[in-house]
C-alpha cells in the first residue's frame, strides 16, 4: 500500500510499516513538515497515498470532502489518568 505519514506520528511508526512491506513516505522526509494542510494533502493526493494523521484539521469534510480523494485515516490516540496509553496505541511523546 502506498502511505504518506504525517509529521505528527512517531517515526517508529514509519519503519514499521515499511518492515511490513508498505511504500511509504513521510512528510519530514520529502521537507513537508510544517507545511500548510492542504500542501500535504495535495501531495498524498498527487501520489494517490493513504494518509495517516493525528491532524483534527483533516477531519473537516466541509474541506476534504468524503469520496472525492484518496484515503485517509485520521489516527486517535487517548491517553490514560496516569500518563500510559491504551493498549496498542501508537502515541507520540507529550
Amino acid at each position: 500500500m502506498k502511505i504518506k505519514l504525517d509529521e505528527n506520528l512517531p517515526l517508529h511508526l514509519a519503519t514499521s510499516l515499511e518492515d511490513l512491506g508498505h511504500d511509504l513516505h513521510t512528510t519530514s522526509s520529502e521537507s513537508l513538515a510544517g507545511r500548510v494542510d492542504l500542501d500535504i494533502w495535495r501531495a498524498a493526493q498527487a501520489e494517490s497515498r493513504f494518509l495517516i494523521t493525528q491532524d483534527l484539521d483533516f477531519s473537516d469534510i466541509r474541506q476534504f470532502t468524503p469520496g472525492s480523494h484518496a484515503t485517509f485515516f485520521w489516527f486517535a490516540c487517548t491517553r490514560l489518568a496516569d500518563g500510559s496509553h491504551q493498549s496498542g496505541a501508537v502515541c507520540p511523546p507529550d
